[in-house]
C-alpha cells in the first residue's frame, strides 16, 4: 500500500502561490521555497545532527502562509528514507483556519506507528496543502522518554478560535502531558468533518490502508 501512497503524493506536486515553514522540530535544512513541493523539501539525506523529540506528549510548530489549510504527519523508522514508500501515516489529516504560527500535538507513543522506543532515530514528514498543491518538510529526530521541549520553543496559535465561518472548532485549547509550554497546543476534530476537497479525502483513505 505504501507504493500507492508514493504514487499519489508524488503526482499531486504542483506550482503553489504560498508556503509553510516547519519551525519545530527543526527541519533538515534551510527553507527553500521552490523545492517545497518535492519530497522532504528536496533534502534527500538525513541530518547529521538529529534533534531530540519526546516519545509522548510532543508537538510540532509551523508557520502557515495560507488562510485555510490541511495537514498531516508521516513517519519513517528507516535510517535513510528516500521516498514516500519509507513512511507510514501517524495522524489523521486535519484542517485549520488561519495564517501565522500554529502548534499541533504529536504524541508518537499513542500513534498508529507501533513499536517506537526510547533512543530510536526516526524521520517526521509534514504534509501540508493550502488548496493549491502538496508541500513537504522533514525533520530527523531521536525519540526520548525524558526529553521536555524547551520553554523557548513557542507553542502558540495565530488564532485563539476557528474562523467564524468554520463548522469545526479547529483551535480548541488542550494540554498534552509533559512540557511546560503546552498551553497553546491546538486540538483538531476528526477528518470526516474537516477534509475540504475530494482529493484530500482520497489521500486520507489511502494512508489509513
Amino acid at each position: 500500500m505504501r507504493s500507492s501512497i508514493a504514487l499519489l503524493l508524488a503526482s499531486l506536486a504542483a506550482t503553489v502561490s504560498a508556503h509553510f515553514q516547519l519551525q519545530f522540530p527543526p527541519p533538515r535544512g534551510p527553507f527553500v521555497e521552490d523545492n517545497e513541493p518535492k519530497f522532504c523539501d528536496n533534502y534527500l539525506t538525513p541530518a547529521s545532527n538529529r534533534s531530540q523529540f519526546p516519545l509522548s506528549g510532543g508537538f510540532f510548530t509551523l508557520n502557515s502562509e495560507h488562510p485555510s489549510w490541511t495537514a498531516g504527519v508521516l513517519l519513517s523508522t528507516s535510517a535513510n528514507p528516500t521516498s514516500f514508500q519509507d513512511f507510514s501515516q501517524v495522524n489523521k489529516f486535519f484542517q485549520v483556519q488561519g495564517e501565522g504560527a500554529f502548534c499541533i500535538p504529536l504524541d508518537l507513543k499513542s500513534s498508529n506507528e507501533t513499536g517506537l522506543t526510547n533512543g530510536q532515530n526516526v524521520t517526521i514528514q509534514i504534509v501540508f496543502d493550502g488548496g493549491d498543491g502538496q508541500l513537504y518538510q522533514c525533520a530527523d529526530v531521536t525519540l526520548s522518554d525524558s526529553f521536555t521541549i524547551p520553554s523557548n520553543v513557542s507553542c502558540t496559535n495565530a488564532t485563539s478560535s476557528g474562523s467564524s465561518a468554520s463548522p469545526t472548532p479547529t483551535t480548541a485549547q488542550t494540554s498534552p502531558t509533559g512540557g511546560s509550554n503546552s498551553a497553546g497546543v491546538a486540538q483538531f476534530s476528526s477528518p470526516t468533518s474537516i477534509i475540504v476537497s475530494t482529493f484530500m479525502a482520497v489521500i486520507g483513505m489511502v494512508l489509513v490502508l
